[in-house]
């Protein structure tokens, strides 16, 4: 073992490596399981789908007269 000023140099870096992927592992997948996921009104997704091209403008008029109703 080779210490120096009573530090192990190959643990300092050992410990540094594993406290970067603790990081990332929690920035990464644990901080996208906690997200609060938004919901989607009717209206929304007719905006969306529209927005898209899978419908047509008149479908889309028509249906927000039926959803505004």
């Amino acid at each position: 073992m080779h210490y120096h000023d009573g530090h192990f140099w190959g643990m300092h870096y050992v410990w540094w490596i594993v406290w970067i992927v603790i990081g990332v592992f929690f920035f990464l997948f644990y901080s996208s399981l906690f997200q609060v996921t938004k919901k989607e009104s009717p209206l929304e997704i007719l905006k969306r789908r529209f927005a898209k091209g899978e419908i047509t403008k008149e479908e889309y008029e028509e249906a927000k007269k039926v959803l505004d109703s």
